[in-house]
């Protein structure tokens, strides 16, 4: 099959795209070209060389390429939806949207999320965005048969460090784990999550590609392990080299009137309890299994860091709200 990754050099992405080449699809990376693919360990590839936000030039870049399959990895607000639509509304056998499991109803009223678990995020206008993106999508899909399919990826990493407060691309975590010093952790720790390598993923996504059963349809991918954020924090800081995190435990709530730009991760996602059912692609994928564990799999991501000095970027910021949040936390519970 033809594909067209946008985007396709991300966290996620990447390995998406390494996967589809394994299975001999013929396979465009569109993108704006400012590394090499090699970089991210791609290769076998028609790079395509345009800014998606540029629509007149991404069209001449497009010329009279038709792809059975279009995923978007940088979509986020719903105009760009509508931008994707002019673009590959009958050019593309199928168009798929990558939205954000975050989307799912927060405060939830059942544990388990399942597909049909409703859309609705107050506390994070990234996650409405993304709902806004699935609302356009679909009506297209009614309205005009463009076949989309929609998955939702939750927590996923490769070349990120996936914990709530202090990681990402911030090697800021780790070195205050070297250190000794405490880290921030929301809530007692105690609230299950579950975090998906991104070659897991793959395996899911790529197997959805080109499947005419999916149009219309969405999907979560995650793992089925389910960890505590404390078991969380002690796995990066094990894989560290540190032994189990040292950990100061704050309420989200007071996390976020500390820190606004916390507040839509915390309240409206990693706070409370998430656990995914995964039946749906698992029957429409039979092959997809979720192998790696978190154990193993942040072991790969910090050996990925240190392999290049100037991916363990540390950023002071981080260190300041962290030793701001604790002590505040602190002083207020040493005076109750």
């Amino acid at each position: 099959m033809k594909i067209l990754f946008i985007g396709g050099t991300g966290n996620i992405s990447a390995a998406s795209v390494r996967l589809a080449v394994q299975h001999q699809h013929d396979v465009f990376v569109l993108n704006r070209g400012k590394r090499p693919l090699s970089d991210f360990g791609i290769e076998g590839v028609t790079s395509l060389i345009g800014d998606i936000h540029d629509e007149a030039s991404v069209r001449q870049v497009l010329g009279d390429h038709h792809f059975d399959a279009v995923a978007n990895f940088i979509a986020f607000k719903p105009e760009e939806i509508a931008r994707d639509i002019r673009l590959f509304n009958g050019r593309c056998g199928q168009y798929l949207f990558i939205g954000s499991a975050s989307a799912y109803q927060k405060p939830l009223v059942q544990p388990v999320i399942t597909e049909s678990t409703p859309l609705k995020n107050p506390y994070w206008e990234y996650s409405r965005n993304k709902i806004a993106c699935e609302e356009a999508c679909m009506k297209a899909y009614r309205e005009v048969d463009f076949p989309v399919t929609i998955v939702r990826p939750s927590l996923t990493y490769e070349t990120v460090i996936p914990v709530a407060i202090g990681g990402w691309e911030d090697f800021a975590i780790v070195e205050r784990m070297r250190q000794g010093k405490p880290v921030l952790v929301h809530g007692d720790g105690s609230s299950l999550w579950t975090i998906t390598h991104s070659r897991d993923f793959a395996k899911g996504f790529v197997g959805l590609i080109g499947n005419q059963q999916v149009l219309g349809e969405a999907f979560h991918i995650t793992s089925d392990e389910l960890l505590t954020w404390n078991q969380i924090y002690d796995a990066v800081s094990i894989a560290a080299g540190a032994g189990p995190a040292v950990k100061v435990h704050v309420p989200s709530a007071f996390i976020a009137k500390m820190d606004k730009s916390m507040e839509g991760s915390l309240l409206g996602n990693k706070a409370v309890s998430t656990i995914f059912d995964n039946s749906k692609i698992k029957r429409v994928v039979p092959a997809y299994k979720a192998e790696i564990s978190f154990q193993n799999g942040i072991r790969d991501t910090l050996a990925w860091f240190e392999a290049d000095p100037k991916r363990c970027v540390i950023s002071e910021g981080s260190h300041r709200i962290m030793d701001s949040v604790i002590e505040k936390y602190l002083s207020i519970f040493d005076a109750l």
